[in-house]
């Protein structure tokens, strides 16, 4: 099909004429009362936890003093001789003579003079507060005979408080005492002093604050635990991520290795670089949940690491594990582990309902593993919801984990990402996501990106049944991951402005939906690019590519002699017999050509499946290798036809998914059309496709009631730069005035974030309002979040 002539107006007026009439426009949002959508999972925001950043160690345990079970490294890491650089003292490193089996090393203190010993700043210092009372304990054992005191010191080596723990003979025994800070310092240190010379081996030592949240003896630095409660999680997902996997299953996290008394846990290699206590094991974050008033989502490891899988005929232990970390959770104090539970403290059954199979685990080897789960929690544990890590056909899904981590500008697409959902499908958890370009530290463009996206998830919460942000925490000082939703260090905190975006969302959850729609400035979406071929998971060859606009030929490609100007970006690619074949069984694999200004064109060409999983990827609109459409045929194993949008180097649906497959050994014909905003897309020349991209939207929204209240809860993010002027219409709603609360969470610029040393540069503020009519004006800031809360007045 030849396209008409057009007349273009040059791309600077157009510009021009696009931002005067952006700046002018009012944009309109209508609430329709009388159109109530799906109700609102209570559990729908939640947090998620993972041991990264020092999250725990360091940070959410309240525990100060840093390898305190000397079980790290081979050498004492984190302590020190005391008086540091004093002649007598000595401190090393001891395996025999140990406390138990489980514990592989202690430390060998020699003190030359009384009041010589080791030091421990804790976590990059110890944070000590006057007044507070801090419970210090160890194990001890002297062959010459010693009495032991604990000190808390000033980084300028000022004592701040001290307790006498008494003597030690020749066998291990445990000593404690309480310190009473007489003087505060944020970078203190803990020091064991000897009374008089000798040699002491000393193991396990603890010092906890005696304020924790909830008063627990082994729990939570409450500072901390209460910004997350300030968040009202519905859910905890725990203990990680890719902490559960390990870089190796050696280093997999264990739960049984993590409960009881602490002499008898195992620490381990975290692979986020450093050693994890587990004094924060899966009872305390089983405790944690309860005290959070949520829900407990516990991630099994199923047998699968980053580096190396169980076979599956060495299956059974992983798989009895989830089923005793059931019990654990559930089961009835004469049950094996419910007993265990109730030696711990908690007779009480916890309540776990939730747990997911495996971390980011995929393929094949995720697939049989799934099953070989499913198949026992099911059979013995009927009611536990299971969560799938992908997409699998080897069991139902009773709920899927879908991650994301991207620019500001996808999430913004993508807020209308579970607009077309299949209804009929598993359930969705956001498990993880968060804007990760652009981002800063954690600044305010980023957060109302996500706030934007988050505003999709609750318009379909029939399909989205749980989200939760990550990373959770950060340790300020050691920042393996960026950003996070809350900063630390051992003596204050912040929330980010996503963390705020977090907090109004959960604070304001509607229980139920009500139609919402938008009409405001787009940002345009782009008209044309080059053109590319792919595969997935498939072999395939393509021939006679023609690319051609109002008769004239921007390319041709008969593949006779090589393929120049096309750029493979990963495959086996080679031309043979006037075809341009791709051998390899990877996926994404691509090959380019052309010039990413090219806007209206025919692009055709013929495509051949040879073997695999699969059917065509028809590249189209290809600006760089991170943004570009392509054409699906045969996706999805080989059961649905969609196109798709890349933006930023992540993709989603720009049409509904219909019914098709790709035969192998057939030659398809295959027309993709290019008309500015429009596509359609051809196969033997019948019409699949016909979409129009009409760019980003700048004003998000969701809106639903409060069943107890009655109140309205409106939530619009503004992504733009510019503040947008809007006409609201509350239809449905009886006449009369409206009054309530508009929270806004802005900053004078997007790049705006918060630090320990000026925690809350971003933070929602909040004043009354109220509305004459149902039909008002309001202005919503530029990278802005609002929450409307009104009520009819009586």
């Amino acid at each position: 099909m030849r396209m008409a002539h057009r007349f273009r107006v040059p791309a600077v007026l157009c510009l021009a004429a696009l931002c005067a009439v952006a700046h002018a426009q009012v944009a309109s949002l209508r609430v329709d009362m009388a159109r109530p959508g799906a109700r609102v999972d209570s559990r729908l925001y939640g947090i998620f936890f993972e041991e990264i950043n020092h999250a725990g160690d360091g940070g959410l345990f309240a525990e100060l003093v840093r390898n305190g079970s000397l079980e790290d490294a081979e050498t004492p890491q984190g302590w020190t001789a005391a008086p540091a650089g004093r002649a007598g003292v000595e401190i090393a490193i001891e395996t025999r003579g140990l406390l138990n089996v489980r514990q592989r090393r202690c430390l060998r203190v020699s003190a030359g003079q009384a009041g010589q010993g080791a030091a421990n700043e804790g976590y990059w210092g110890i944070a000590v507060r006057r007044g507070e009372a801090y419970r210090l304990s160890l194990y001890a054992r002297s062959d010459t005979g010693a009495g032991l005191r604990g000190e808390l010191v000033s980084a300028a080596g000022k004592p701040l408080g001290s307790v006498r723990l008494g003597g030690v003979g020749a066998g291990w025994k445990r000593l404690a005492g309480t310190i009473r800070a007489e003087g505060g310092d944020p970078a203190a240190s803990l020091v064991i002093r000897l009374q008089r010379p000798g040699t002491v081996l000393v193991d396990l030592v603890s010092l906890m604050p005696a304020h924790t949240f909830r008063g627990r003896a082994n729990g939570l630095r409450a500072d901390l635990a209460g910004r997350l409660e300030a968040l009202r999680p519905a859910f905890v997902r725990f203990p990680g991520g890719c902490f559960v996997e390990g870089d190796r299953l050696a280093n997999a996290f264990r739960w049984k290795t993590t409960i009881g008394e602490r002499a008898w846990r195992m620490p381990h290699q975290n692979l986020w670089g450093y050693v994890s206590s587990n004094g924060l094991g899966y009872h305390e974050y089983l405790q944690m949940c309860e005290d959070l008033r949520a829900e407990p989502l516990f991630v099994v490891n199923c047998g699968m690491a980053h580096a190396d899988n169980a076979p599956m005929a060495e299956m059974e232990p992983w798989v009895r594990d989830a089923l005793d970390a059931i019990e654990y959770a559930n089961g009835p104090v004469d049950s094996r582990w419910g007993a265990e539970r109730a030696r711990n403290g908690h007779p009480k059954p916890f309540g776990l309902r939730m747990v997911e199979i495996g971390n980011e685990n995929g393929g094949p080897a995720y697939e049989e593993r799934y099953a070989l789960f499913h198949d026992a929690i099911k059979a013995r544990y009927p009611d536990v919801q299971l969560v799938a890590n992908v997409p699998v056909t080897s069991r139902p899904m009773d709920i899927l984990d879908e991650h994301y981590y991207n620019a500001p500008r996808w999430f913004a697409a993508n807020a209308g990402r579970y607009d077309n959902y299949d209804r009929g499908g598993p359930r969705i958890y956001v498990g993880e996501y968060a804007v990760t370009q652009e981002c800063g530290q954690g600044n305010l463009r980023a957060a109302v990106a996500e706030a934007a996206f988050m505003t999709g998830i609750e318009r379909n919460s029939d399909v989205v049944t749980m989200a939760s942000y990550a990373p959770l925490l950060v340790n300020v000082r050691n920042r393996a991951w960026n950003p996070d939703l809350i900063g630390f260090d051992g003596a204050s905190s912040y929330g980010t402005p996503s963390y705020y975006v977090q907090q109004l969302f959960s604070l304001n959850r509607p229980d139920c939906n009500v139609a919402v729609s938008v009409g405001a400035p787009l940002e345009a979406a782009p008209t044309g690019g080059a053109v590319g071929l792919g595969t997935w998971a498939t072999q395939a060859e393509f021939a006679d590519v023609r690319v051609e606009r109002e008769g004239a030929t921007l390319l041709e490609a008969a593949f006779r002699d090589g393929a120049p100007g096309w750029r493979p970006l990963r495959g086996a690619w080679r031309t043979a017999d006037g075809v341009y074949r791709q051998a390899s069984e990877e996926v994404d694999c691509r090959a380019t050509a052309g010039d990413p200004t090219w806007d209206y064109y025919d692009y055709r060409l013929r495509a051949r499946k040879l073997g695999g999983a699969e059917g065509f990827l028809i590249l189209f609109r290809v600006r760089d290798d991170g943004n570009w459409y392509w054409w699906n045929l045969g996706g999805w194993g080989n059961r649905w036809h969609a196109v798709e949008r890349s933006v930023d180097g992540s993709k989603t649906l720009a049409t509904a998914q219909v019914p098709g497959r790709i035969e192998t050994g057939r030659w398809y014909e295959i027309h993709v059309e290019v008309d500015g905003a429009r596509a359609r897309c051809y196969l033997d020349g019948r019409l699949v496709h016909s979409f129009e991209d009409s760019g980003l939207r700048s004003l998000h929204a969701a809106a639903g009631v409060i069943d107890r209240s009655r109140e309205l809860v409106v939530k619009v993010a503004n992504t733009s730069d510019a503040a947008r002027e809007t006409d609201v219409m509350v239809a449905g709603a009886k006449v009369g005035p409206l009054s309530g609360t508009a929270t806004v969470l802005t900053a004078d610029s997007p790049d705006a974030e918060n630090s320990l040393a000026d925690p809350t540069r971003v933070a929602p503020v909040t004043r009354r309002v109220r509305f004459e009519r149902p039909a008002f004006r309001y202005r919503f800031p530029a990278h802005s979040l609002t929450v409307l809360r009104l009520k009819r007045e009586r």
